[in-house]
């Protein structure tokens, strides 16, 4: 796996941001760069205090059993202002913070959000996944880019997210009669492993216990 990371100054006014995205993209990998996965962990964000404190939250499963192994949550004052597509900025001091807390790096992120199905292609999983070199997945509940035909009402089935000619994701059925969830690759993964996994953490809700499990502890007060 390349073992250069990246890092950059957070206090960026949202037009520089901007410009980050667009240089950042360049750096991204979207073929499978993972080694042996025993650890994968579930990323999601909240807010305290009127939005003020930006919480994150970090859920470790097992890559087998998918059993809980260890977690971590990380407070620290909010950034930037709610401005879509660079909620990134907003978000992911916290979430390196939280990350740095576990015992060890996980193998794999699976973060609530988007990767590479964002306009500029810079979601919080790619983000994330270019700053710590960790593989990265972006499992997101709704749609922020591109369009994309009917997905089967199966659970596992899926039709691919595009922007013009470009696959930028997969729209997934994860339960019968609810509605789909939209999987990207965030860095060093494919599609079709991103797909993979995100597969592998279904049980009998619509979000992967990687999400959910983040997703209860980012949201507790």
């Amino acid at each position: 796996m390349p073992s250069e990371l990246v890092e950059h100054d957070w206090d960026l006014t949202p037009k520089q941001a901007v410009a980050l995205q667009r240089e950042l993209r360049q750096r991204l990998s979207n073929t499978d760069h993972l080694g042996h996965v025993e650890r994968v962990a579930g990323v999601d964000v909240g807010f305290e205090a009127q939005g003020t404190i930006t919480r994150a939250a970090v859920v470790v499963l097992d890559a087998t059993t998918r059993a809980p192994m260890e977690q971590a949550v990380a407070r620290l004052p909010t950034r930037m202002p709610y401005i879509p597509g660079l909620l990134s900025f907003r978000e992911v001091p916290a979430v390196l913070e939280a990350l740095q807390k576990l015992r060890r790096p996980p193998d794999l992120l699976m973060c609530d959000g988007h990767g590479i199905a964002h306009p500029r292609r810079m979601g919080i999983a790619c983000h994330v996944g270019l700053l710590t070199g960790v593989p990265s997945i972006g499992v997101a509940k709704s749609r922020l880019t591109g369009q994309h035909g009917e997905v089967p009402e199966e659970k596992g089935k899926w039709v691919a997210l595009k922007d013009g000619q470009e696959t930028i994701g997969a729209v997934l059925r994860s339960r019968r009669n609810v509605k789909p969830i939209y999987v990207s690759p965030g860095h060093h993964i494919s599609l079709e492993t991103a797909l993979k996994w995100t597969l592998h953490y279904l049980t009998r809700y619509r979000l992967p216990e990687t999400t959910r499990a983040a997703d209860k502890l980012a949201s507790r007060k």
